[in-house]
Parts: structure tokens; sequence; C-alpha cells
């Protein structure tokens, strides 16, 4: 058994299995470490393989009442196993890397359906969320199809899925379809008049100018579709997150007891600040995971958090990290009465919005007052161009 009576790596009788291409940890950065304590919070009996190889391995736990989750982890597996010179990681003497099939999520979902016909199998994480629709593969140098089509999944959840997973979880158990759920995409066959239709697959893998006219209209906020032979991979609109769902999340209390080879040992004892990121940057892909507004915790809730760090065994008096896409990003939000999560207007040049520093600047006072706490690392980076127009030269000489 691991930690919770409801999360296990050895019983039977589940109710949903999650497969990883990383070890679990009970911990707030592990992907599956933070689903399986979701669903374990909601009643739900979890169980976790990780990084399976053989037959034996994915079927040593039986078939789940609910279904399985498939991820990779918090990394693509491609990017996991390849150097951008396309050299072999796990050859190189000096790395940490670990073991993945390339591909895990497919390779994951076509050996249990190997085994488990009949199974509902749901992916998710970095890996499904990215290649939701037809995308350009680097290492084949050539534009694949979305990997809903390729896994033979049944739904895929894109961003951070712990609403999904729940929906998922409770329309399974009352018998209900897998349809029209927020931050899913699935298979179908007729469209209505709410979605917007992306250039099509063929289209997309023929002219150029149609896969940037694809890009250029892929978001989270809106209902999408692609066609492919048959059938369109539909995405449902992204849901709404909000402080109330972080601070339930993040205060589930994980024991952040880490597996020997886990690679979140440099981060242990690190805080999630806020969810999303404004950047808008050309480079990142990260507003089309984790949404393009910022979603922060309450601070009264991760005072709380870093409170409950200072009782932990291990704990040395060092926050390891403050985490967010951009740390100074922290309660960044609009302050237009008329604002909304449609709001074409780029964030970071718009008057509305909060860069005064002043929650993040509390929030840091009173971190380090706490007992307990000798000092706090930021090692997921400052924004500068966001710290210089902080209003006051005061604000930026704290930050």
């Amino acid at each position: 058994m691991v930690d919770q009576a409801m999360i296990t790596k050895t019983e039977k009788n589940l109710d949903v299995i999650l497969i990883s291409g990383e070890y679990y940890d009970d911990h707030p950065l592990s992907p599956v470490g933070v689903i399986a304590k979701v669903l374990d919070a909601k009643g739900y009996r979890v169980g976790v393989i990780e990084k399976p190889e053989t037959t034996e391995q994915f079927t040593r736990l039986g078939a789940p009442r609910l279904c399985f989750g498939v991820t990779s982890g918090s990394i693509d597996s491609m990017v996991h196993n390849y150097t951008p010179l396309k050299r072999k990681r796990i050859e190189d003497e000096h790395s940490d890397v670990t073991r993945i099939p390339d591909r895990a999520v497919i390779y994951y979902c076509n050996k249990l359906k190997q085994s488990f016909k009949t199974s509902v199998i749901v992916i998710g994480g970095i890996e499904s969320s990215l290649r939701r629709f037809a995308h350009y593969d680097y290492w084949d140098n050539n534009i694949r199809r979305s990997i809903l089509l390729d896994s033979r999944a049944n739904i895929l959840v894109y961003g951070n899925g712990e609403k999904q997973i729940l929906e998922i979880a409770e329309r399974l158990k009352q018998g209900k379809d897998l349809d029209k759920i927020q931050g899913t995409c699935v298979l179908r066959k007729e469209l209505d008049d709410t979605i917007e239709v992306l250039p099509s697959f063929q289209e997309v893998t023929k002219d150029k100018q149609k896969f940037c006219e694809m890009q250029l209209k892929f978001s989270n906020e809106k209902n999408l579709a692609q066609e492919y032979v048959n059938s369109y991979v539909v995405q449902y609109q992204y849901p709404k997150y909000t402080t109330k769902d972080l601070d339930w999340i993040y205060s589930l209390h994980y024991t952040r007891k880490l597996h020997p080879k886990s690679l979140l040992k440099m981060g242990r004892f690190s805080v999630v600040l806020h969810r999303g990121c404004i950047g808008a940057c050309n480079f990142c892909s990260l507003s089309l995971h984790q949404g393009s507004r910022i979603i922060s915790r309450s601070e009264t809730n991760i005072l709380e958090e870093i409170r409950r760090l200072t009782t932990y065994p291990g704990f040395k008096g060092y926050i390891d990290d403050l985490v967010g896409p951009s740390s100074n990003m922290y309660a960044m939000v609009c302050t237009s009465p008329q604002s909304s999560p449609s709001c074409s207007q780029a964030c970071l040049q718009c008057p509305t919005l909060d860069k005064t520093h002043q929650r993040l600047i509390s929030l840091l006072r009173k971190a380090r007052q706490i007992p307990g706490v000798k000092k706090i690392f930021i090692r997921s980076g400052i924004r500068y161009d966001l710290a210089l127009p902080s209003h006051r030269p005061k604000n930026q000489r704290r930050l």
C-alpha cells in the first residue's frame, strides 16, 4: 500500500487505475500524484502503475471499475528521451532520465487495449494536451494526427485535469456518456453550432498556410473541431478554475514522500502559487495547457501550507521554490469590472492589469516571518519586464 488507504500499487478491485511514465510521488508537483490525491479525496479507490513495460506489469491490478488514466508524466516522452540533436538522453552518463517508451501515451494505451478491450481509457498530461489536434512532430519532421486517434483512447483531458477527471469518474459511475465535458476532447460524427471548425487534418498536411491558420485559431477558450476521416476531434472549452479550486487541490495534505529515483528531490519543499501565464511568448505552449489567465491561490492557503511544511521530517528551513510559470505573476489579475475569459486584449499591454506586485510582496513578507523558515528560494524565475513598471520604486527594490 501507498500512504493513503485509497491509493495503492498492489491491491485490486479499484475504481481508477493510473498508468504513468514517471514514478509516483505523493507530492503537489507530481502529475499522477495530484490526480490520485484528488480522486482519493472524493472517495474513489485508486491504483497506480509506474513505468510499466511488460504485460504482467500492465495487468497486475486487474481491470478498473471505471477507467484507466494514462499519462507520460510531467514531460512529453520524446523530449524526455531525446536531445534537440535527436541523441538518446539515456546514453548520456550525466543524465538522470529513466527508461520510458517513445510516444509513451500511445504505447501504454495500445498495451492496455490488448488485455482490457472493453475498459474506458482516459489520456491526459502534457503529451496528450499539446497533441490534441494535428501537430508538427520534430522527431518525425512531419505533421501527425491527433493523439486521440493513435492512442484509441475514449477521451482526452487537456490542461490541468482535476475537474475533468472528477466529472469523468462521476459520469462513468452513473453510466452516462462522456460527451461535452469541459476541458476534454472526444471523437464525434456530427457538430453543432457552438463549435468552431479548424482546417482539417488533410488540409494542414498539404498546405502550410492552413497549418498556420489552425495554430492561430487554437485556444482553450473555445469549442473547436478538426475533421478526420469519417469523424471530428472535438475540443470542449476549458473549465473555469478558481482560487477556491486551487486552495482545495493544494490542501490535500501531500506527504511529500518521494520515490528513490524521483526527479522532484530538488523541489521537495516547493509551494505552488498560481497557474496560467499571460506572457504569450511565441516559443511557449504553456497557455495552451494551463490557460492564458492567472489563477492564484489565496495568501492564507499558501501560508498555511508553508507552516505545515515546517513540521515535515527532513525540512531544514528552506522553501525550495515558490512555483509559478513566472513567480511574480502571482495575483496579476484584471482590475476591469467588465473583464471576461473571452477578452481579446493582450494582458501584458493592458492598463487594467494589476502589476503593482503588492499581493506578492505581502505574501513574501509574511512567509519569511513564519517560525522555522530560514530562506525562501524563487527558482521559477522573475519577469523583469513586469517587475520594472511596478509603479513604486520601493516595490522594485523589495522584489
